[in-house]
């Protein structure tokens, strides 16, 4: 089973009619994800590890928006918080950057889902690979990540 199908098995078991699109372009960083699905930047939901206290937990933002660590050390009661490195991000994840999916993790970790997304209707996040995308209410996005919002930028 390739990693789009993975994703899919998953999605599946929730029964929301959610599926992913593959595209033939590159939608490794935020901007370029717009520009392939033709929607503002901010409607691109990039998943983000960091690592807290060197534990990791998943932040899912809007690609227009920068986290503050700091908040997010404060809501974890964290001495020290850091973005995890590239390796990291494919250990703890099982996808590389660029395509990290916050869904189909190798084990549970903990996800915040934060709040400016919810301006949009509908959000994009990347579903395993850097040409992937699943087109996601925010509703859907809670139940299929067990996500918590927070206020992080």
């Amino acid at each position: 089973m390739n990693v789009i199908e993975k994703v899919q098995s998953y999605l599946d078991q929730y029964n929301l009619g959610l599926k992913i699109i593959e595209l033939k372009e590159d939608t490794s960083t935020c901007e370029l994800a717009a520009a392939a699905l033709g929607v503002e930047v901010g409607q691109i939901a990039k998943t983000l590890v960091f690592l807290a206290d060197d534990q990791p937990v998943l932040v899912v933002a809007s690609g227009d928006r920068k986290i503050n660590s700091g908040k997010l050390k404060r809501l974890l009661a964290a001495a020290k918080v850091r973005m995890a490195d590239p390796d990291t991000v494919l250990e703890v994840t099982g996808y590389p950057v660029g395509g990290v999916c916050p869904l189909a993790l190798p084990e549970s970790l903990p996800i915040f889902l934060e709040s400016t997304m919810q301006r949009f209707g509908m959000v994009y996040a990347a579903a395993g690979t850097p040409n992937s995308a699943l087109p996601v209410t925010m509703r859907q996005l809670e139940i299929i990540t067990g996500g918590k919002w927070a206020d992080l930028i």
